[in-house]
């Protein structure tokens, strides 16, 4: 039987599956990896342990399915997390410095006067997110090591090239437009590197890898980690992957990733529209064509629920928010704004604080919960009808959901009802690893994009059943809320 293999590289752990011709998960293997803190607001990883733990379950994997079975392998990562290495020994200079890693804060800060340039070109704000200000941290940190980039000793690369670069033996260093517009020095018109930002944050242009398709050949796995050579033919940030998975080529799809945090993507063509509060980034480049998206992000999702547990301990697991909010016949005019660290999309005011408001004596743990639900489908909303003003339509037809927080019934339910619109829910969870095994299929002849589409099956879908002015009411109430709590720390 013939299978495609995931890596989904993750930001705890690294896990690989395995799925068949009708989508159907055969094997999978996963390993958690430290997480390593060194000052406050610092996050690293150990590139060692990143790959190793990638070896590990890749090798679990092909002992379950037979390395002669796999027909491909598609990969799929935490974006902007930053890894510099020697080319020569694959010994990195430093840890890898990921994504959540605010230790570069005050270099954007001195940088603030290029923000709008870097904007236009890149998509992205000028924010410690990205990987940038991060390459330039370890250039400038580690000794000898912007002396040796400038030789071509050293070179850079997010996860997936790291990871790309050690299952080909050193032979592949390359990445894809997915992951390389995430990194600040990557103009999205041009589809290049980009001189200017590259003087902007002081980095050697030797240090790059080869941007090819998303959908492309990658290259083979060295023949003595599998027993065999199997090509590598697809790579995906986990965003872009994700929507990938959902079908997010056809026109009126919107995915939302419902995690920690909410990440809400939709395709705008090959248009890039001007937008001051969402990102603009590529979905991925297949067959010669670039797709571009906006993204937005919020901070508060899932982790409201789990402040609710760990911090208020009003609740012992997060399974138990569902039937507590259903218990209640409607909020009862109490709501939550969860700026826990801030407000992302589309508000980016990291001055706001979390705020309960509608708070009487009758007032309990059933409204903390089913108040906690409706901010994560309100910040949801908050960010589609910004959408829907920067693509200047109303073409939107379903919203495709995945993560932990999108099995909450209640949920849904709410968010199909204050959208309005269908909310659709696939039966494979591991979405962003499907994905990237849908585009590694595709590329490889293993599926057409019909087929990996039918491989697709829907759990279940939710159609909006609340009248237009009792969700006009909740929803005004909300951004009510929201005012209370912007510029509350400033």
């Amino acid at each position: 039987m013939n299978v495609i293999l995931a890596i989904d590289l993750g930001t705890t752990g690294n896990r690989v599956i395995a799925f068949s011709e009708n989508g159907t998960v055969v094997s999978k293997s996963y390993y958690e990896f430290p997480q390593i803190f060194p000052q406050p607001g610092w996050v690293e990883h150990d590139p060692f342990d990143i790959w190793n733990t990638v070896k590990r379950a890749l090798t679990d994997v092909a002992a379950a399915v037979g390395p002669e079975n796999i027909a491909a392998i598609g990969i799929t990562n935490q974006r902007e997390t930053t890894i510099l290495w020697d080319k020569s020994t694959g010994k990195p200079v430093y840890n890898a410095i990921v994504w959540q890693c605010r230790r570069t804060a005050s270099q954007c800060d001195r940088l603030r006067e290029h923000a709008g340039f870097i904007k236009q070109r890149t998509g992205l704000f000028l924010d410690p997110y990205f990987s940038a200000t991060k390459i330039k941290w370890i250039l400038d940190h580690v000794e000898g090591a912007r002396q040796k980039a400038e030789n071509g000793q050293i070179i850079f690369g997010t996860v997936d090239t790291w990871v790309l670069w050690n299952l080909t033996g050193g032979a592949a260093h390359a990445t894809e437009p997915s992951n390389a517009s995430r990194t600040l020095c990557f103009n999205i018109h041009t589809l290049r590197f980009d001189d200017d930002l590259l003087r902007i944050f002081d980095i050697p242009e030797t240090l790059l890898p080869e941007v090819k398709e998303s959908g492309a050949d990658f290259g083979h796995t060295a023949k003595k980690l599998l027993g065999r050579e199997i090509p590598i033919t697809g790579i995906l940030g986990d965003q872009q992957a994700a929507f990938f998975a959902h079908g997010g080529w056809q026109e009126g799809v919107i995915k939302n990733t419902y995690g920690t945090g909410l990440f809400v993507v939709t395709s705008t063509g090959d248009q890039i529209p001007n937008s001051g509060k969402l990102v603009n980034t590529i979905a991925w480049s297949i067959d010669g064509k670039v797709t571009y998206a906006l993204e937005g992000s919020v901070f508060i999702g899932g982790a409201a629920i789990q402040w609710l547990r760990d911090g208020l301990k009003i609740i012992q697991s997060a399974g138990e928010s569902e039937p507590l909010a259903v218990s209640l016949p409607d909020n009862e005019g109490v709501y939550f704004v969860p700026a826990l660290a801030g407000l992302g999309a589309p508000y980016w005011d990291p001055s706001a604080r979390g705020t309960f408001l509608g708070i009487t004596r009758g007032t309990g743990p059933a409204h903390f919960a089913r108040a906690a639900l409706e901010a994560i489908a309100y910040q949801s909303k908050d960010v589609i009808e910004e959408m829907r003003v920067v693509t200047r339509g109303d073409a939107f037809r379903k919203l495709a959901v995945d993560g932990g927080a999108a099995q909450n019934n209640f949920l849904m339910q709410f968010q199909a009802d204050i959208l309005p619109m269908t909310v659709e829910r696939p039966v494979v969870t591991e979405t962003t690893a499907f994905g990237a095994a849908g585009l590694a299929g595709i590329t490889s002849g293993f599926w057409t994009r019909e087929q990996f589409l039918e491989a697709r099956k829907v759990d279940r879908v939710f159609t909006p059943e609340m009248d237009d002015q009792t969700r006009g009411a909740y929803y005004s109430r909300w951004k009510e809320a929201v005012e209370r709590a912007l510029r509350w720390a400033g």
